[in-house]
């Protein structure tokens, strides 16, 4: 496999209301170790309660304060933290001001997950079983 170099701005990427991602290393770049992301939160972005089991999530922020909130404790997280959060371990985060951040998937696959989302047409987006389905699909736990 070849090198790859993913300029800024570049990469796959998916605008959604209230954040705009760009995939930075896939999985199928990684050998199916990792999937990174570039974030970018829109003001108001907040993301439900969720877990995985098996994937680790790494985050590191680089602008902006982003909050993120776990069963015990909330955290507001500076530009230059980074936020490991391991399997199984319940977190929602939010970004008030908007925020921008890297996150690292392990194992990865968090691109394909993206990918599928945005392939969705609105009966699919609106239908809450089968979008647990594709969320469960993707090691993503939400209740």
């Amino acid at each position: 496999m070849k090198q790859q170099i993913v300029e800024p701005g570049q990469g796959p990427d998916y605008d959604w209301a209230k954040d705009h991602i760009f995939v930075k290393s896939a999985l199928d770049w990684t050998n199916g170790r990792v999937t990174v992301v570039e974030d970018m939160l829109k003001s108001g972005f907040y993301l439900a309660r969720h877990h995985h089991r098996v994937m680790t999530e790494i985050f590191y922020i680089l602008a902006g304060e982003v909050q993120f909130e776990f069963d015990d404790e909330t955290v507001v997280c500076k530009p230059g933290t980074t936020v490991n959060i391991p399997p199984s371990v319940w977190h929602a985060v939010r970004c008030p001001a908007g925020g921008k951040l890297i996150t690292i998937f392990s194992p990865g696959g968090f691109d394909q997950y993206l990918a599928e989302l945005a392939a969705m047409n609105a009966e699919q987006l609106a239908n809450e079983e089968y979008m647990t389905a594709v969320a469960e699909r993707y090691d993503t736990w939400v209740r």
